[in-house]
């Protein structure tokens, strides 16, 4: 599911109004719907929402900027003379041609590349959009 940080708290609030509708006045799901809604109209009361909507985002899409990559290489084939030089550790991302890679150590003990995509390539492939 993808999901929209650039939501409009009256769309959410009026799902939330339709969900609370479905429950009895002090029950547990009034109580934590209150307390939602609640939360979005002191964070728009506030003028908080831009600081909020980053927030959203960050939680539910990967930390491009966290993620470390060990190494980046034009070719395979240099990545892999640099994997044989005993400089790559199990766990290792490589940046090949612009493709992702993990350095993963086989049962035979050898180590070798899996293509893993990094984050940036799911943000081109997966951007965020909305729900």
């Amino acid at each position: 599911m993808k999901y929209n940080q650039d939501f409009q708290v009256e769309a959410v609030l009026d799902v939330l109004r339709r969900i609370h509708d479905k429950y009895g006045d002090a029950s547990a799901e009034d109580e934590a719907l209150r307390i939602a809604a609640v939360a979005l109209i002191y964070l728009q009361d506030r003028g908080r929402m831009d600081e909020y909507r980053e927030f959203f985002r960050s939680f539910h899409t990967p930390a491009i900027e966290d993620v470390v990559v060990a190494g980046t290489f034009e070719t395979r084939q240099a990545a892999e003379e640099w994997l044989a030089s005993g400089r790559g550790q199990d766990g290792d991302l490589l940046r090949i041609a612009g493709q992702g890679f993990q350095v993963i150590r086989t049962r035979g003990g050898q180590q070798t590349l899996l293509r893993t995509p990094l984050p940036e390539e799911l943000m081109k492939k997966f951007p965020p959009g909305p729900t």
